[in-house]
């Protein structure tokens, strides 16, 4: 019985360790040349009930906290005008409630816990047919279950549903800072060792500290048409010019925001965020199932690595405790994950309202504060 994975993201390769560690047969194909082939992103807030839970059932939860940071929980929330509403400092002694890691160092993490033959590269899946993956350079391979792992735009999806990923009104641009402490000390103390936001009314600017000493600045657009970019004068393949019409987007806010968007260098990544109807479910159907954004695409705002962990640790223990009979793990594991993943929808899409409500920032204050 062999188990194709599609997609060597998180959440695949959570799932591809616990079955490594029940003797379970279990391939990963990833489109992908190598794990260096392209950026992974910046940091994650691992949850100590999601993410966290996922980790110590893979048995990597010590490896995990060698390279997590800790004081990457500080905020500092502000007003355009550059008034701090809130600034949150980990003490030292803080549990580690939500620490952030790497991306990359995380999927490395992941990777180096699996024998080498486990993971094929440059596999990009096209169409799945009696047992049979097909591959877009026309190899193929069988399969007993085929779990898609494989993201946002995933292939494997409409074996199961018709739903699709829908345009959230949102759309961000990714710049950074790299070596900030070096170049730039004085934004560098203003970020501050964790993420600094800044919310507005139908736009936001975020900064992330990142375990490589990049910052990471996010602006993001909301209340937007999905070809926004089209007609944002936003010219992403002219860095300088992307930069400067970004700051007269931001005209207004205060000198510190615009310091950080001309302080970045030349990445600007275009990002348009969309996500799945939240609470989506599909009939149980033997032989596939779905999990990470794949099968629950949120906004971005902390719930989607958490969940894609849990969701491959939860469906590999439950193929292990039912290694006869995998359609019977796939119901149990879907079963539960269409319910846990629910209630994350809703939260993220909470979050998501205030993002794009007029008073945004008052309303951040009060959901980080209650009472």
């Amino acid at each position: 019985m062999v188990i194709a994975i599609v997609g060597g993201g998180l959440g695949g390769l959570a799932l591809a360790r616990l079955l490594h560690m029940n003797d379970i047969d279990a391939v990963v194909y990833e489109r992908e040349s190598s794990r260096d082939a392209r950026g992974q992103g910046g940091m994650l807030d691992l949850h100590a009930g999601t993410g966290q839970r996922a980790l110590r059932e893979a048995g990597l939860i010590d490896r995990f906290h060698a390279i997590a940071r800790p004081e990457g929980q500080d905020l500092r929330l502000l007003e355009p005008d550059g008034t701090l509403l809130l600034q949150e400092d980990t003490p030292e002694d803080a549990p580690s409630l939500r620490p952030e890691v790497d991306r990359a160092d995380l999927r490395n993490l992941l990777l180096d816990s699996l024998p080498e033959h486990v993971v094929r590269w440059g596999h990009a899946f096209e169409h799945a047919d009696d047992g049979l993956l097909h591959f877009t350079d026309g190899t193929t391979a069988t399969y007993d279950l085929l779990v898609g792992a494989d993201g946002a735009d995933s292939r494997v999806r409409p074996l199961l549903t018709d739903a699709r990923p829908a345009h959230t009104g949102q759309n961000a641009v990714e710049l950074g800072i790299p070596d900030v402490d070096r170049t730039h000390p004085d934004l560098a103390a203003m970020v501050g060792r964790g993420n600094y936001w800044v919310l507005g009314d139908g736009q936001s600017l975020s900064a992330q500290r990142n375990g490589d000493g990049r910052v990471r600045v996010y602006l993001s657009f909301y209340n937007t048409a999905e070809d926004w970019f089209a007609t944002s004068g936003i010219p992403s393949d002219d860095p300088a010019g992307a930069r400067a019409r970004l700051i007269d987007l931001f005209t207004g806010w205060s000198s510190q925001a615009i310091a950080l968007i001309a302080a970045c260098d030349d990445m600007v990544v275009p990002r348009s965020i969309t996500t799945l109807p939240v609470g989506l479910t599909w009939p149980s159907t033997t032989g596939v199932t779905l999990l990470g954004d794949a099968a629950h695409l949120m906004p971005p705002v902390g719930q989607g690595a958490n969940m894609a962990l849990l969701d491959g640790v939860l469906l590999g223990l439950a193929l292990a405790a039912h290694p006869d009979d995998f359609p019977a793990a796939v119901k149990e594991y879907e079963r539960e994950m269409f319910d846990r993943t629910s209630a994350a929808g809703r939260q993220s899409a909470r979050i998501q309202e205030i993002l794009t409500s007029p008073d945004a920032s008052q309303k951040m204050l009060a959901f980080f504060q209650p009472g």
